[in-house]
């Protein structure tokens, strides 16, 4: 284990909190460096973590309404005018309702325009297929200009939204709503393009994205047990994706398996396969949504029922090996 992991990862009682929360602290933060920074929302000032934003600027707060596609289209004019806009809803509604607004007004155009998607993947629960978004990163994956960025935990959250704030260009913020283990420190480097590498190993190389992360961890320790090397890499930025790290894993462990909380299609998965397939082909699974729609029910059992519990992995990183050696 890397020693910038929290000591013990795997501690019953590891502090946990959703990954939407490190988004709260990190904008306020932000915020009292660059007065240009402004908030846009759609009436989900709580459930996105704007509140305490809110108290403490509210003349740098709009509250939208429900109108998600207007929400992208006046982000993209106020970055025009030298803001920088944070566009704040539901992952499914932005950037899924509003794709052609984030497409055209603001990555054709290539304009400063920070997208935070709240309550992604299956782990939204209750709220049921409607709410889950598992498709984000598919289509936002192939426009020009765009940098994906999935945090593993809360801390990485914060760091990544006060990264975006000093980037220039579109930036989506994939986040979750519900709470998972706190893992990182202050210590553990986060750079936009750049992944770390968690657990060493020389077997097989997990590579992951989000709070699954953490499961890529636990699988590793499974696996350990049978006496397989695993090696976890945390690729939380999905575009641009870091190659030379990848290349150097791939060719490392010889066999790969991708893990989020997204569709198989589209993904990380997809990013990862794409750039392998002309530098370095290995075996490879896949771990995450199997073409399917979600469900309501509790995340952790979704997460389960899906394949993407840390067993699942597992599973996953033995066929991968098994085909590297045959």
């Amino acid at each position: 284990m890397t020693t910038y992991l929290i000591q013990n990862p795997f501690s019953p009682n590891i502090p946990q909190k959703p990954t939407r929360d490190g988004y709260g602290s990190g904008i306020c933060k932000a915020a009292k460096k660059n007065p240009n920074i402004v908030v846009l929302c759609t009436d989900l000032t709580e459930s996105t973590r704007n509140l305490d934003f809110k108290k403490q600027f509210p003349n740098q707060f709009i509250q939208m309404g429900v109108h998600e596609q207007l929400l992208a289209a006046l982000g993209a004019g106020m970055a025009l005018a030298g803001k920088i806009p944070f566009i704040t809803s539901y992952a499914m509604f932005c950037p899924g309702r509003a794709w052609e607004q984030v497409r055209t007004n603001i990555c054709l155009n290539d304009v400063n325009v920070k997208i935070i998607g709240s309550h992604a993947g299956v782990s939204v629960g209750p709220d049921g297929a409607t709410h889950q978004a598992i498709e984000d990163i598919a289509i936002l994956r192939p426009i020009p200009n765009i940098t994906i960025i999935s945090p593993c935990d809360a801390i990485e959250a914060e760091k990544a939204t006060i990264a975006i704030s000093k980037t220039t260009g579109p930036c989506y913020l994939r986040l979750a709503r519900e709470k998972s283990p706190v893992f990182t420190t202050a210590r553990t480097p986060f750079k936009i393009g750049k992944a770390e590498i968690f657990r060493n190993g020389t077997d097989v190389a997990i590579i992951a994205c989000g709070p699954l992360v953490h499961r890529a961890l636990q699988a590793a320790e499974i696996l350990e047990k049978k006496g397989i090397s695993a090696l976890v890499l945390n690729s939380h930025t999905i575009k641009p994706l870091d190659e030379q790290t990848v290349l150097s894993v791939a060719k490392k462990c010889g066999a790969v398996v991708t893990v989020e909380e997204h569709q198989i299609t589209g993904g990380l998965g997809g990013a990862v396969a794409e750039f392998l397939a002309k530098t370095f082909p290995v075996p490879m699974e896949f771990v995450g949504v199997p073409n399917v729609f979600g469900e309501s029910g509790e995340p952790n059992e979704l997460v389960e029922k899906f394949g993407m519990g840390a067993q699942s992995i597992a599973q996953a990183a033995v066929k991968a090996l098994k085909r590297n050696q045959n």
